[in-house]
Formats: structure tokens, sequence, C-alpha cells
């Protein structure tokens, strides 16, 4: 609500929130009505931002290129998704990119095989002898984990598990899931220094 002076009452002021962008909603009706034109001008607009948004999440640029071919597909079959009342469309298009990024890394499996990791160390692993002195060492802290907080850091880093998924998985309570990978992370990096 708005002041006689045309201040914000919570504080903010009109031009501060943004006045609505007409031209994007121009282009959206405009999407609604199947106009091709619009869509290569929103193209034009926003795909540096959705690119960027998926790269900075993604790390790799043929997987942010499909992010942004999949949202401006989105956008060309189902326009009447974006909803003006609730934000702007470049806040839309970088929730919408950074949302199917996460989705698609999660969906995603490593794609090296757990013997190719290699651990971050300050030895030299050029040598077959230290190499396997260092996982010795590491599978000696595993081993020595009591079972459950061996269980969440294997499910966190070789079955690629968010925190949360472990907890629902394992039925335990989010901290404390965070807690035994926190610590099991500790054991292993002290294990290896």
């Amino acid at each position: 609500m708005n002041t006689s002076d045309g201040t914000a009452l919570d504080g903010v002021s009109q031009s501060a929130a943004g006045p609505p962008n007409n031209e994007d909603a121009t282009l959206i009706a405009s999407l609604v009505a199947r106009d091709g034109e619009a869509l290569r001008k929103l193209y034009d607009k926003y795909s540096n931002l959705v690119y960027a948004v998926a790269l900075r999440t993604l790390g790799e640029t043929s997987a942010a290129e499909d992010v942004l071919q999949e949202i401006f597909l989105q956008i060309w079959t189902r326009p009447a998704s974006f909803d003006a009342s609730r934000g702007s469309l470049p806040a839309w298009l970088s929730v919408l990119a950074r949302n199917r990024s996460i989705d698609l890394r999660r969906k995603r499996r490593p794609q090296v095989d757990v013997e190719e990791v290699s651990l971050p160390t300050s030895f030299s692993l050029e040598d077959e002898a230290v190499r396997q002195a260092v996982a010795s060492k590491a599978r000696a802290c595993m081993s020595n984990m009591p079972a459950e907080q061996r269980r969440d850091v294997e499910m966190a880093f070789f079955d690629g598990l968010t925190h949360t998924e472990i907890a629902e998985k394992t039925s335990q309570p989010l901290g404390t899931v965070k807690t035994r990978i926190r610590t099991g992370l500790i054991a292993l990096r002290r294990a290896l220094a």
C-alpha cells in the first residue's frame, strides 16, 4: 500500500520493487496466440540469463544448452504457465532454469567409475605404492566408522543422494544425517592428511 507521496508503507518504493514490464506481458500474450516472432524476441532477450543460471548450476555447457532448450520449449508449448501476478518474467525464468538444472544434476549419475575418482591429498599419487597406501588408509578409516555413519557417507558420495533423501530412506532425523556425514568427512580428511 502506498502513501500519498508515492512511498510504500512496507518500506519499499514502487521503483525499487520494479514496475511491471509491459513488453514482457505483450510477448507472453503473443505467445498464447502462437506468435513465433514473440518467441524469437523472448529468446533474444532472455536466453543469456537462462543459459548463465543453468551453466552456473551445472558447470557443463552441453547440459546448460539442454536446459535452455527445454525451458524455451516449455514457454512455447505452455506460455500461460507464467503468472505475472507472482513475479517478473526474468525472475521466473531464473528460478525455472535453476530448478531444472538441479533436477538434471540429481538425475545424472557419476560418469566416472569409483575406482577412477581421485581424492585430494598432499601425496604424489604417481607411484602405485603411494596410491595403495592412500586407498588403504581410506578403507581403514571407513571400516572404523560406526555402521550408520559409514552407510550415510556411502549413500551421499557413492549413491549421490542428498542429505534429505538419506534421512527419508533411513528414517533418521535430518540433523543426525548431516552430523554423521560431516563427522565422517572430517575423519577421512584426518586419515589422509
